[in-house]
């Protein structure tokens, strides 16, 4: 066991105070992923930073109608909030295909998106990975890769985002709070919150050394929007996603006022289908439409030797959730969104 001090913080000023006293500090919330990284030996901090006591377990409604959630509250307590529910349906149902109840007792939202890749390479250390040691190699592209990336990967590594709460954050536009001691607080988009690989798969997220994620902001429920999420997974439960999708439609006269479309499983990070948004913004949704949009948004994916079944199974998950949402919409489906 690699030996680490601890540290319970009492404020968000403590806290980023503590992590710029303690290099190679790390802040921890409900620790579900970020202590099996420790039991691994992948992450090895010298201290321990607990952020539970902060006061940052709270739902605010604001006047705008948005709602503010703090970063410490659990999964389960925000996926069964009847605000969500009714009006973040995608979001609630992402929350409830991730993990088992127990996990989503204890896991906090802020850790939520800061988890780490499931890729055996990135948690063996015996072996070699650009993600857990810039420059190594990844092993992945000629080894086990049927869990990884056909979008947006770059020579230096392929894994994908294991997030189901991100997918849905993405596609309802919502944005992640940060702070850091010195400069105060940002807010990021949660669909440019995460990065793609490119030369340096190390950094996960645009967050930088010391911020804290201090909240999630959902932007006002669109009245008449519907939304769902699908995931695919190789067993009923307990199962990271293949593919999975997270869709918000908003029907005016029988065509698309507003449309959003992210990907989960495909990439390193939710995959916003901008591509798709565009070409269906304004057509009547039929399934040729459908078909057309998400096909035209999945052409520029990268398949390697045993995942391109992922590409098919993404479009079936897109095409059938959106033929969903139509229907409901169409029929005078509630304002909630709730899956029928």
């Amino acid at each position: 066991m690699e030996p680490f001090a601890y540290i319970r913080a009492t404020s968000i000023q403590e806290a980023t105070t503590a992590y710029a006293s303690h290099p190679g500090s790390r802040y921890i919330g409900g620790g579900t992923n970020l202590v099996d990284l420790m039991k691994h030996g992948v992450e090895t901090p010298g201290t321990l930073i607990d952020l539970t006591r902060l006061p940052l377990h709270d739902f605010q409604e604001l006047s705008t109608g948005a709602l503010r959630v703090g970063a410490c509250v659990s999964n389960t307590d925000l996926a069964v909030h009847p605000l969500v529910r009714t009006r973040y349906p995608a979001l609630s149902q992402a929350l409830l295909a991730g993990a088992s109840g127990q996990l989503r007792n204890v896991a906090t939202i802020g850790g939520n998106l800061l988890q780490r890749t499931r890729c055996p390479y990135f948690q063996d250390v015996s072996k070699p990975c650009n993600k857990r040691e810039p420059g190594t190699g990844c092993p992945a592209r000629e080894g086990v890769h049927r869990d990884h990336a056909v979008l947006g990967h770059s020579a230096h590594c392929i894994t994908t985002h294991p997030s189901d709460m991100a997918v849905a954050l993405a596609a309802l536009d919502a944005e992640i709070e940060l702070y850091d001691g010195g400069r105060g607080a940002r807010r990021v988009a949660a669909a440019d919150f995460h990065r793609l690989p490119g030369d340096h798969p190390e950094r996960d997220t645009v967050i930088s050394p010391g911020e804290i994620v201090t909240a999630v902001l959902l932007p006002p429920a669109v009245p008449g929007a519907v939304s769902l999420y699908r995931k695919a997974r190789d067993r009923a439960s307990y199962a990271f996603a293949l593919a999975s999708v997270a869709a918000v439609l908003e029907l005016d006269d029988g065509r698309v006022r507003h449309v959003a479309l992210a990907f989960g499983g495909l990439a390193h990070r939710p995959w916003r289908a901008a591509t798709a948004e565009e070409q269906l913004i304004g057509a009547v949704p039929t399934d040729e439409a459908v078909r057309e949009a998400v096909a035209a948004e999945l052409a520029g994916a990268r398949p390697l030797r045993d995942n391109a079944f992922k590409v098919d199974l993404a479009s079936s998950l897109a095409r059938d959730a959106l033929a969903t949402l139509v229907r409901s919409a169409s029929a005078g489906g509630a304002p909630t969104g709730r899956r029928p």
